[in-house]
């Protein structure tokens, strides 16, 4: 029995499979940055500083993104904000295309970038409410799967596409998800539970503010402070190291092909990582898998920044994956958990968009060591101590929630 049909319901597997393939797209244009970026650096000759701002700038979009969209979510619904989410992040990846300059591919990129933050947040909330308890971590974990998908395609579209026809393809084929958007429109509907308490609440119209310190009362402060902590480490590391590892490899004595045939190797090791802690996730809890595999992530990171050899940065780089990936897996999971139907998609974008201040400091970090020449390894044991301290803050404040029912 594969994973996938572990999820009992077939109109469930049609909304995981629905929602699935959206997710693919956001993590397709986002892989598709780090490759186009190594390709735009040698043919724009940008300077790392330029690097690492444009790397940045998607992510700066994704703060707004994943802030609006979640409280828009709860109050509009679901199914409607992931379409124009959609919509946005497509629309402005495919105009990309035809950027002229550094200046208006970046406003571009900050316009798809609010597509994309607001995306994930609301699609990893709506297949949470729509499923059981005794599956809903490793649906959500499945869910996050669709990511290793995404990043495969980009790797392949960078290795067999951007050194043919050049960045602007690839932009093209990321625009093509906005086709997609009219087959969601009638594939998905938002979770019964979402419409029962949207009908209850019909006549309350709840503000931003309100919504914001809800998420910050009394019962849920523990669980904001320790999600915030979580995905800033979480999301720093992710976009520091993982945006910059076509560069890091050309950075390592690389060619341009060779580096994206090196990346695509790691990037497979994306896939096993998500699939063990979908099966990990319902037996010994989003707790230890997320502590397991942060852990490993660290220990990982470092290796990769010490490693001087083409087989240990390869085996390296797909221990790096498997469980960072794997770790992102277990926190989209666990994070709606922690809120009640009225403000959940609001708790968990504002988790994320704090998280995506983290995206936006470290590529740009890692740009102003790199001109400044510092050593590969001390930036990369920079993420160690990050990921460390998202360890901590789980052990310190986390609960576990496998197997309990969400709040409504």
């Amino acid at each position: 029995m594969s994973l996938l049909e572990t999820i009992r319901q077939p109109k469930q597997r049609k909304l995981l499979m629905s929602a699935g393939l959206s997710w693919m797209f956001d993590a397709m244009d986002i892989g598709m940055l780090s490759f186009i970026i190594a390709d735009l650096s040698l043919k724009w000759q940008l300077t790392p500083q330029q690097t690492g701002f444009f790397t940045s700038i998607n992510s700066i979009g994704m703060v707004f993104g994943a802030a609006a969209a979640g409280y828009l979510a709860d109050r509009y619904g679901r199914k409607s904000i992931l379409l124009w989410t959609l919509l946005i992040f497509s629309i402005a990846t495919g105009l990309s295309a035809a950027a002229t300059g550094y200046a208006v591919l970046c406003i571009l990129r900050f316009i798809a970038g609010f597509g994309l933050g607001g995306e994930l947040p609301v699609a990893s909330t709506l297949v949470s409410e729509s499923v059981a308890a005794k599956d809903r971590g490793r649906a959500v974990v499945l869910l996050e799967s669709f990511w290793a998908a995404g990043w495969i395609a980009s790797a392949l579209i960078a290795y067999f596409v951007i050194p043919k026809y050049g960045w602007q393809a690839a932009f093209i084929i990321g625009g093509l998800p906005a086709f997609y958007a009219l087959y969601l429109r009638r594939s998905i509907e938002d979770p019964p539970r979402y419409k029962k308490q949207a009908a209850q609440q019909k006549s309350d119209s709840v503000s931003f503010r309100q919504k914001f310190k809800s998420v910050w009362a009394g019962p849920h402060r523990r669980a904001t402070i320790m999600l915030w902590v979580l995905w800033f480490t979480v999301v720093f590391s992710y976009y520091g190291m993982f945006l910059w590892l076509p560069s890091v490899m050309l950075l390592k004595g690389f060619s341009l092909v060779k580096s994206f045939e090196y990346v695509l190797i790691m990037t497979l090791a994306q896939l096993p990582g998500y699939f063990t802690a979908a099966y990990l996730i319902e037996k010994l809890g989003r707790k230890f898998v997320l502590v397991l595999y942060l852990v490993l992530t660290a220990i990982s990171a470092a290796w990769f920044g010490i490693s001087t050899t083409e087989g240990a940065l390869i085996a390296a780089g797909i221990c790096l994956s498997f469980f960072n990936l794997g770790a992102w897996g277990a926190m989209y999971a666990y994070t709606p958990e922690l809120y009640p139907t009225s403000v959940r998609s609001t708790g968990v974008g504002l988790a994320a968009s704090f998280g995506r201040i983290g995206g936006v400091i470290a590529p740009y970090m890692v740009g102003l060591l790199v001109a400044r020449q510092y050593e590969i390894g001390t930036i990369f044991w920079i993420f160690f101590i990050t990921i460390i301290v998202g360890v901590i803050a789980v052990l310190w404040l986390g609960v576990e929630t496998k197997g309990k029912e969400l709040i409504d």
